[in-house]
């Protein structure tokens, strides 16, 4: 209870984030959106935004107000422009409601393309039971301004990235050695993030939070586009005010594919998300330097 004040605060900034996720009702279950230029990266829009917007939708369809559990499967990719979000209550219970949507986009020649496909468990984060039983810490960071953004040296996005001027991720420098050459080859990168108008973290932005970092690919020395394929994202608590901190890791990659596995803290210690994503790894390679 002590957090409502701060939250309700929050949520009165007027948001590049919520503007660029709005959906709007056009009959039962049918919401149009607009994808934003801002949150693409190249001519590919953000599949963790695309899960924000899906997610508003299904929020608004759906008789509770927070997703549990969001599984997206990415089919081709979106494009910044207007959209349509077609939703579907598949089951509503007491406690947690179960629903599906999909967003589409039309093609020069008028074709309707599906682009992603989730199914979704919503529910009400503030009903849960206070009891936690762990054995997962945060990770061990830098302070914000020990750590290295897209100012400090070669981007982890294109310069002409709306993306990055959208978020700050700060990355922890022994997990960015990729970015001067020297990648690691652990496969992980960790770091702080934070929405750059200031908007607070709730559970919507937490969707996009988990696909927001540089891919751990960069951390083997594999640079160039790593489209997702299927991401699974677990809200597990309402986030605390103030930056995240973020784990990715990956633990194999083979057949041309890798796993993604990410753990979100917030400024409580407490980990309010986690996910995993399947992603192809990408078709560029670029020798490590300096190994």
């Amino acid at each position: 209870m002590a957090q409502a004040a701060p939250m309700a605060q929050a949520s009165m900034v007027d948001s590049e984030f919520d503007r660029d996720t709005s959906v709007t009702l056009r009959e039962p279950g049918v919401y149009d959106a607009h994808l934003s230029e801002g949150w693409a990266i190249l001519s590919a829009v953000n599949g963790g935004y695309l899960l924000a917007i899906l997610g508003r939708a299904l929020r608004d369809a759906l008789p509770h107000p927070d997703p549990f559990t969001v599984t997206a499967h990415y089919l081709t990719p979106s494009q910044p422009g207007p959209a349509v979000v077609r939703t579907e209550a598949v089951r509503t219970g007491r406690t947690l409601a179960t629903g599906q949507a999909s967003l589409f986009q039309y093609e020069a020649d008028g074709t309707e393309v599906e682009r992603v496909r989730v199914l979704a468990a919503y529910g009400a984060l503030d009903s849960l039971s206070d009891d936690v039983r762990t054995s997962a810490k945060p990770p061990t960071l830098p302070p914000p301004e020990r750590c290295l953004g897209t100012e400090d040296g070669p981007a982890a996005f294109p310069d002409d990235s709306g993306f990055a001027r959208r978020v700050v991720i700060k990355l922890d420098p022994e997990t960015a050695g990729w970015a001067v050459g020297a990648p690691s080859g652990k496969g992980e990168v960790r770091g702080w993030f934070s929405l750059a108008d200031g908007r607070e973290p709730d559970p919507l932005s937490l969707l996009l939070t988990v696909d927001a970092f540089p891919p751990t690919a960069f951390d083997l020395g594999l640079m160039g586009w790593t489209p997702t394929v299927e991401l699974t994202t677990h809200i597990r608590s309402r986030p605390a005010p103030g930056p995240l901190r973020v784990f990715v890791t990956t633990r194999n990659l083979a057949g041309g594919y890798l796993e993604e596995d990410v753990d979100v803290w917030d400024t409580t210690d407490r980990l309010v998300a986690q996910s995993r994503q399947l992603a192809r790894a990408p078709r560029a390679v670029r020798a490590p330097e300096g190994r």
